[in-house]
């Protein structure tokens, strides 16, 4: 290759004839004259003996153009392959594509304010919630798509009202507006099959925004939030430890602005320095909140408990018997009876648990007690001396003849 060029720039450059070439390197003549007609370095290429696979291609050719999708495996049976299978393997990569249909997938051009996908993260059992209890419950991660901004929340579990109780949090905090579309795959939660849960469409109606849900197996629908779940993956969570759900949060808020403060390769710019404008373009928040809270209307049982994302919450025992208004958000689960509050507990993160409020169980006390007093002394006779009349009031009332002396006696009034 170091001749070609050298003859070639001889020759152009220079304008040094075939002869004077030959001289000058010591070459032949013909080497010359070849270097000269070439556009191309020459190099070398080893003539192709050919494979065991060759004779077989075209019944390969045959069976694909009918199953573009069947496996090598398979194909090895119908033709009668009987050598190496990573021989045949090759040949079909190489075949497939003349056969198999075409999936391009399109680059997005994003606009500032148009879509915030969302998407849940599961990290390792690493959150205690007890003693030697680690649960791996969701994280919503919801990411602006033209400024690439992260806000992420640890959620309780992945039933509707907390996701939708996740989403008003982020959009509210750390947003400070509504995009013109929140992109969510087929989480059951949010809907599947393009069908939005009736707390999806509710929240999407109040908030005057569309929840569109991407096709199964599509993650190149929304692949921004699906690296920030791989950059929360690798970058936030090594070495770290947790005490409880809420040192999660506070550690993932912490760790946040920092993220966002990183240069994006796909945008080449701060998510941080793009927000302004990415929230600019947005609607702003309604004017009355969407409700998120889970709500339930329950006759409390004389087991003074109601049972909330399965977990039992003790009750004033004092409204026994009547209808308590049960609301469940992420951190609390408050009962009213009335519009009075009868109980209020921090929301449990574990499963199968009791939790009593020790005045609650104080009252049931006493109200046992003196109920059981009750029933032993049975009940009292307190009232008024009934009065009595002689029985001629009734007669004078009646117009009837009086009574013989010896027949009068008292009636009771």
């Amino acid at each position: 290759m170091e001749d070609w060029a050298e003859i070639r720039r001889l020759h152009m450059s220079e304008g040094v004839s075939i002869k004077g070439i030959v001289r000058r390197l010591g070459v032949a003549r013909n080497t010359v004259r070849a270097a000269l007609a070439s556009d191309e370095p020459p190099r070398y290429e080893r003539e192709r003996s050919g494979s065991l696979v060759d004779e077989f291609e075209p019944q390969i050719r045959v069976l694909l153009a009918a199953t573009p999708s069947m496996p090598a495996s398979v194909i090895g049976e119908r033709i009668g392959w009987e050598q190496s299978a990573s021989v045949l393997r090759a040949r079909v990569a190489l075949l497939r594509p003349l056969y198999a249909p075409s999936d391009p997938a399109d680059r997005t051009a994003y606009r500032p304010g148009d879509i915030v996908q969302c998407d849940l993260w599961f990290p390792a059992k690493v959150v205690p919630v007890a003693a030697e209890v680690l649960i791996a419950p969701p994280v919503l991660t919801m990411v602006a798509a033209w400024s690439g901004f992260i806000a992420a929340v640890l959620l309780p579990t992945r039933q509707s009202a907390d996701l939708l109780a996740g989403m008003w949090q982020l959009l509210a905090g750390s947003f400070g507006a509504v995009p013109r579309m929140l992109v969510w795959d087929n989480e059951a939660g949010i809907g599947q099959h393009q069908r939005l849960t009736v707390g999806a469409r509710a929240f999407a109606g109040t908030l005057g925004t569309r929840i569109w849900q991407t096709r199964p197996r599509d993650p190149e629908a929304k692949g921004v939030v699906e690296r920030a779940n791989g950059y929360l993956q690798t970058s936030f969570m090594p070495g770290r430890e947790f005490t409880s759900p809420a040192d999660f949060n506070t550690q993932l808020d912490g760790w946040l602005p920092h993220a966002n403060e990183r240069l994006l390769r796909r945008t080449g710019a701060r998510p941080v320095d793009r927000l302004p404008a990415d929230r600019a373009a947005m609607t702003g928040l309604p004017p009355v909140p969407p409700r998120v809270e889970w709500t339930d209307r329950v006759r409390l049982s004389r087991d003074y408990y109601v049972r909330v994302a399965g977990n039992d919450y003790s009750v004033d025992p004092t409204v026994i018997g009547r209808f308590v208004d049960v609301r469940c958000g992420l951190t609390l689960v408050t009962v009213a009876c009335a519009g009075v509050p009868v109980a209020a507990h921090a929301r449990c993160w574990d499963q199968r648990q009791t939790i009593s409020d020790p005045a609650h169980v104080a009252t049931a006390h006493t109200l046992r007690t003196l109920y059981r007093t009750r029933r032993s002394t049975g009940p009292t006779t307190v009232g008024e001396q009934v009065g009595v009349r002689p029985l001629s009031v009734y007669d004078d009332l009646f117009n009837l003849p009086p009574a013989p002396a010896e027949a009068s006696t008292g009636a009771v009034a």
